[in-house]
């Protein structure tokens, strides 16, 4: 059974007593909060390997939540899965750009919600089934990815990325010149079949650029492909 630990942040009783019976079920091991700013000092304190986090939460919601995590090197690699309600596209969107790795709408079946939690689980997990024999790649300029180390560099400044990002980059440069269209990124880095929404895939590709346009490398090299998906040109 998996002794992974979970953070249940939810302040609707019903809701985390769902989830948290669950997973227990399921062999998980459970921290839970049920506002922001328990989340947050949990989250540091117990240095959970998954966290599902709802927005709508008192004081601190789960959108400030998830970007103090961001910033924070200490909870940055979090992965995070958020509770999201019906019509709140924005907010999806918004916890996507702010770095969450996927969401589930309420109310929602537990049957798909543990499925998604397996799969950001094993793609955090598994990080060396397709690795090329080089435990090296080299993409744009003076970037280079160690798989090895899992770590980025950029004239040999390291890149801050968080698992899912460094996930994505390895699969656009392990495919140079080639285009990866959305539903097969979400497919590898992601690990499963996103049910067609492709946003996360957008965001995460936002985010990256962003990381290495601050490094000074260009991230027009991550190229859109108009209604397919992106390319990695060297």
């Amino acid at each position: 059974m998996s002794k992974e630990k979970v953070l249940i942040v939810d302040d609707e009783e019903d809701v985390l007593e769902l989830v948290r019976y669950n997973l227990a079920k399921n062999g998980y091991r459970i921290e839970t909060a049920t506002t922001g700013e328990e989340a947050l000092t949990q989250a540091r304190a117990k240095a959970p390997d998954l966290m599902i986090l709802d927005l709508m939460l008192p004081g601190i919601d789960g959108l400030e939540v998830c970007q103090k995590l961001r910033e924070d090197p200490k909870t940055e690699a979090i992965p995070i899965i958020m509770l999201t309600a019906k019509g709140e596209e924005a907010d999806i969107v918004t916890g996507l750009e702010l770095g969450a790795d996927d969401y589930i709408t309420k109310p929602f079946s537990v049957r798909e919600l543990m499925a998604r939690i397996k799969a950001v689980l094993r793609r955090t997990e598994s990080t060396d089934e397709e690795d090329p024999p080089s435990n090296l790649l080299r993409g744009l300029g003076q970037l280079q990815m160690d798989l090895d180390a899992r770590t980025v560099s950029v004239e040999g400044n390291t890149l801050n990325l968080t698992r899912l990002e460094f996930d994505l980059l390895f699969h656009l440069l392990s495919n140079v010149g080639r285009v990866m269209t959305r539903e097969r990124l979400l497919e590898q880095a992601w690990g499963y079949d996103f049910a067609g929404d492709t946003r996360a895939v957008d965001s995460a590709v936002k985010r990256l650029r962003a990381k290495l346009r601050a490094a000074s490398a260009s991230a027009d090299s991550i190229e859109a492909v108009r209604g397919i998906g992106y390319r990695f040109n060297k």
